[in-house]
């Protein structure tokens, strides 16, 4: 309790790179006090991967934060009468069969009261004034039970597992781009967080602030790996460095990319239509991260299919990198793909 400096470190156990941020409260500011990144190739790597973040990391300490992902994670917005937090605890254990594909029983859950009252029933029923939002948030505990077996065989001590979508609103927060959007926009007006990872793509939209929408969609970088292997006609490894590293065959690989990101951005959009339908908002900016999002072509294409403005963020910005741990250029070369563990991290904020 008396310590001056916590850590924790967001490990993001992707399925092609394993990466590890450190944040350290030093007094109330949070700084990034290591970084590290191991490419895998299948789980049987992804061992070998976490220990060697760990070793070149120079990590102050063991304590990590993780995420889980895909099929075994169920995320629900739904809407419950007005009740305490300790009602809402006890009434969710109920009420969650009606949302969930699982048995209550085979789940680890947990649910979170929104601020955002739900829109009115279009129904005669009662309104919004006397119910509430709820996010409800559930995964397999065989899923929950691997991933902390895999932690403490490594000699780690896992503190949190989280949600890769929340992840990525953690990392805005912590940026404090969170309260610079709330300060800028009103309560009918949201962003999307998109993020473009090797498998899935996660999206999380955020009204003041707050999340009202998150889905995983199945479309992620390593398709766009494939379709350059196919219309190239070279290997996977050698589609995979030029996709990162096109060195003037940007026009060749976003012509190869393009039919994932015609699925892709579909996607996108449906989800969009939709919170904006269900929620009654405008989702004003679509905003991406993830080594998928950095491909030749794909922030334009993006824009220009979903018809919102779209860029990529720093999930650096507003974060000191303490220099003397952190090689600050190795670190920024690959910022956009961090956000999740970056997210993941910032739980140290709220120990």
């Amino acid at each position: 309790m008396f310590r001056r400096n916590k850590s924790v470190v967001g490990l993001d156990l992707g399925k092609q790179v394993v990466k590890a941020v450190e944040v350290s409260l030093e007094g109330p500011e949070p700084v990034i006090t290591g970084f590290a990144r191991a490419e895998t190739t299948s789980d049987d790597d992804r061992a070998a991967a976490i220990a060697k973040v760990f070793e070149i990391g120079r990590f102050r300490t063991k304590n990590v934060v993780t995420s889980v992902s895909g099929q075994s994670v169920v995320v629900r917005y739904i809407t419950m009468p007005e009740m305490s937090d300790s009602e809402l605890g006890q009434a969710i254990r109920f009420e969650s069969d009606k949302y969930l594909p699982f048995d209550a029983e085979d789940v680890q859950l947990d649910c979170q009261r929104l601020t955002r009252r739900p829109p009115s029933s279009n129904e005669g029923g009662s309104g919004a004034d006397d119910q509430m939002g709820v996010v409800l948030a559930a995964c397999r505990n065989d899923a929950v039970e691997e991933q902390i077996s895999e932690i403490k065989a490594q000699g780690l001590t896992p503190i949190a597992i989280d949600v890769d979508v929340f992840a990525l609103a953690n990392a805005w927060e912590l940026c404090g781009l969170a309260e610079a959007e709330i300060e800028t926009t009103d309560d009918e007006r949201a962003i999307a967080l998109v993020d473009v990872g090797a498998t899935c793509t996660s999206i999380n939209v955020l009204c003041g602030g707050e999340t009202c929408f998150s889905r995983e969609i199945g479309i992620g970088g390593r398709d766009m790996t494939q379709a350059v292997s196919r219309r190239l006609s070279i290997e996977l490894d050698e589609a995979e460095q030029v996709k990162c590293e096109p060195e003037g065959r940007e026009a060749e690989i976003s012509r190869a990319i393009a039919p994932v990101l015609e699925d892709l951005v579909s996607e996108i959009s449906l989800s969009l239509d939709y919170v904006e339908n269900r929620e009654g908002l405008a989702v004003e900016e679509v905003v991406l991260s993830g080594g998928g999002a950095m491909a030749p072509g794909a922030v334009a294409f993006i824009e220009q299919a979903v018809g919102r403005p779209t860029r990529t963020w720093n999930p650096l910005e507003g974060l000191r990198v303490a220099e003397d741990r952190v090689n600050v250029d190795d670190i920024e070369a690959c910022a956009p793909s961090l956000a999740v563990a970056i997210g993941l991290a910032s739980r140290i904020c709220g120990a």
